[in-house]
């Protein structure tokens, strides 16, 4: 399982459709389970939902259902470069890629690996986000201390009409 396939899971149920189940079949048997459940497949070699060029899965679910946060759009960098072995491309991806590898051998299987992962993406969507406000607010946020900062930050990030 590589980070693609931990990902999209977390992006689908945050930003497409919450009550979205998972079923994981052996490539072979996609076709098969697609036509008898209706399922959507994703992050398999020639469905819609999956690498195209130098895009991951990811990013086809971000263009599939027009996601535009800013701050999902910033992540997407990070997973694209963790799962298309570009990973120096971007300072987080050697670290994302790290740890989905190990959660998916600790994991007893697909959908355990997708349930620890999911602090792992609500962190790093929340770095984005704080990415986005730091970025914005770059001269307000210099003239302030370590704890205002951090508190300046923390209001923003609660203020997400404004900031992202």
């Amino acid at each position: 399982m590589h980070v693609d396939r931990t990902a999209c899971p977390w992006l689908i149920k945050r930003f497409v459709d919450s009550k979205a189940e998972f079923v994981f079949v052996p490539e072979e048997k996609i076709e098969e389970i697609v036509k008898k459940e209706k399922a959507i497949p994703y992050d398999a070699p020639d469905v819609a939902l999956g690498h195209h060029g130098e895009k991951c899965s990811f990013d086809a679910v971000v263009d599939k259902y027009k996601i535009e946060d800013p701050a999902v759009l910033e992540l997407a960098k990070i997973i694209r470069a963790a799962d298309t072995d570009t990973m120096e491309t971007v300072p987080e991806a050697a670290g994302l890629e790290a740890t989905m590898t190990g959660i998916s051998i600790a994991a007893k299987d697909d959908h355990e690996a997708i349930e620890k992962a999911r602090i792992v993406y609500d962190a790093l969507y929340t770095n984005c986000k704080l990415k986005l406000i730091r970025d914005k607010h770059k001269d307000e946020i210099e003239k302030v201390d370590r704890n205002q900062r951090r508190e300046f930050l923390r209001q923003k990030l609660n203020n997400r009409f404004e900031d992202c």
